[in-house]
C-alpha cells in the first residue's frame, strides 16, 4: 500500500460515524447489510450514512454489491488488511511478528462478488433541464472519470436540450449522444440511484423553482442565468454561452478536488456554498 492510500484511509476513517460503521460492517463479514440496517444500528439518517458510505468505498475500506434492487455494503477486508500491514510491515526492525503480525489476522483477499465502481452519483438540477444542467452533466461526465457519475434533471422538462447547447458542447470534445432532457421524479424512486450530491442551477432571483432534495444528499445552490433569456446575435449568444460553460467548468474542477475523505458533511456542504458566487456569472447576469 503506499503511503498516499493509508494516508487517504485514515483520513476516512478519523471520523466517530464512520469509524462506527466499518466496526459495524466488520462484525457481518464477509456478507455485509442494507443500507437500511446500517442507519439503524448506527442512529443517522439515510442521507449522513449515504455520504459516509462512499467516502469509505472510495477509501478502499468498504464495497457495494447490488443484488436485485437492493444494494448491500461490506468491509473490504482486503482493503483493511493491507491497512494493517502498511502499520506493521516495518515493525520491530522488520520483524513484525513481534508486534502479531495484525495483518495476517485478516482474509489475504474478499470473497468474490460483482463489484460496484466507488463513485459519488452527483445530480445536477436546473427547471427545464435543457441547458444548465445538461452543460455540467456534460463536463462532470467528461473529466470526472470513474470517481463520479454525472447527471441532470428538472422539474419541468423540456422536450429536448438546448440545440445551441449541445453545438456548443459537441464543438468542445463533449459526446452528447445520450444526453436527454428528464424529470427530477426519475430520480426519487426505488431504482434511482443513491445521490450523494445534488446541486441546483436554477436562476432563483428571476422565480424560477427547483425540486427540493433536501435530507437525500449533499445540497447546495448554484444560480446561473438561464440561456433560454439569452439576447443579441449569434455571436453574442456564443460569447455568453462560452462564459457560462467556463464558470460551471471552473466550479467543477475545484468540486472534483476537495478532500472528500476528511471532510464531514457539513464542511462539504460549506465548501460547496463558497462555490456559489463569481465574477464571470455576474457580468452574464447583467447583459
Amino acid at each position: 500500500m503506499e503511503t498516499s492510500d493509508a494516508a487517504s484511509a485514515f483520513a476516512a476513517l478519523g471520523q466517530e460515524t464512520r469509524l462506527g460503521l466499518v466496526r459495524i460492517l466488520l462484525t457481518e463479514a464477509p456478507h455485509g447489510l442494507s443500507a437500511g440496517e446500517i442507519a439503524t444500528r448506527l442512529g443517522v439518517p439515510s442521507s449522513t450514512l449515504s455520504f459516509h458510505l462512499a467516502a469509505l468505498e472510495r477509501a478502499g475500506l468498504t464495497h457495494s454489491v447490488r443484488q436485485g434492487r437492493q444494494i448491500t455494503y461490506a468491509a473490504r477486508l482486503i482493503g483493511i488488511r493491507q491497512l494493517l500491514g502498511f502499520l506493521t510491515e516495518t515493525c520491530c526492525a522488520g520483524r513484525p511478528e513481534l508486534c502479531g503480525d495484525l495483518a495476517r489476522l485478516m482474509p489475504d483477499q474478499d470473497p468474490p462478488a460483482t463489484g460496484m465502481t466507488a463513485a459519488f452519483n452527483v445530480l445536477f438540477l436546473c427547471t427545464h433541464n435543457s441547458a444548465r444542467s445538461i452543460m455540467a452533466e456534460a463536463i462532470l461526465q467528461k473529466f470526472g472519470g470513474v470517481r463520479f457519475r454525472a447527471y441532470s434533471a428538472g422539474s419541468e422538462p423540456a422536450p429536448q436540450p438546448n440545440p445551441e447547447v449541445l453545438v456548443k458542447l459537441r464543438t468542445l470534445g463533449h459526446d452528447t449522444e445520450k444526453l436527454r432532457s428528464k424529470s427530477w421524479h426519475d430520480f426519487t424512486g426505488p431504482n434511482a440511484p443513491r445521490l450523494d450530491f445534488v446541486l441546483t442551477l436554477c436562476d432563483t432571483p428571476d422565480g424560477q423553482e427547483c425540486p427540493d432534495f433536501e435530507g437525500l444528499a449533499v445540497t447546495s445552490a448554484w444560480p446561473l442565468p438561464d440561456p433560454a433569456k439569452f439576447t443579441g446575435s449569434v455571436i453574442e449568444r456564443a460569447a455568453l454561452l462560452n462564459e457560462l460553460y467556463a464558470s460551471l467548468t471552473r466550479r467543477i474542477e475545484i468540486f472534483m478536488a476537495l478532500p472528500f475523505a476528511s471532510l464531514d458533511r457539513m464542511a462539504l456542504k460549506a465548501r460547496l456554498d463558497e462555490l456559489a458566487g463569481g465574477g464571470i456569472l455576474a457580468r452574464i447576469g447583467g447583459r
